[in-house]
């Protein structure tokens, strides 16, 4: 499967912004997608994932009440909307799809897409 995210940009602090990120197809594999980020100089780290029946979803506490994800069935299609920007989140935003695995009690990520520069100023 192929990801291809977009939407991201420069915006001021406290101003929003809307990820999306284009699944070519789903994989049998993959039951969940997600967004994660990282900054100049830090690891990447998670912010958020959705199930593919878009009942579940999980965010990182840095961003919990700011941002949501959400997916389009049909589009193949999962979005994040960025509400209340801070400068700390400036970053390059990555969607991936990926599976819980119930053995070792653990989300895998094995299918990434391109990453898109959200910038904030403050």
């Amino acid at each position: 499967v192929q990801l291809q995210a977009s939407g991201g940009g420069l915006v001021q602090a406290g101003g929003s912004l809307r990820l999306s990120c284009a699944a070519s197809r789903r994989t049998f594999s993959s039951d969940v997608m997600g967004w994660f980020r990282q900054a100049p100089g830090n690891e990447r780290e998670f912010v958020a994932r959705i199930n593919w029946s878009g009942v579940q979803t999980d965010y990182a506490n840095s961003v919990k009440g700011r941002f949501t994800i959400s997916r389009d069935r049909a589009e193949n299609t999962v979005h994040l909307q960025m509400n209340s920007l801070k400068p700390e989140d400036t970053a390059v935003y990555f969607c991936a799809a990926g599976r819980y695995n119930r053995e070792v009690l653990t989300y895998e990520w094995p299918c990434w897409g391109q990453g898109t520069l959200v910038t904030v100023s403050s």
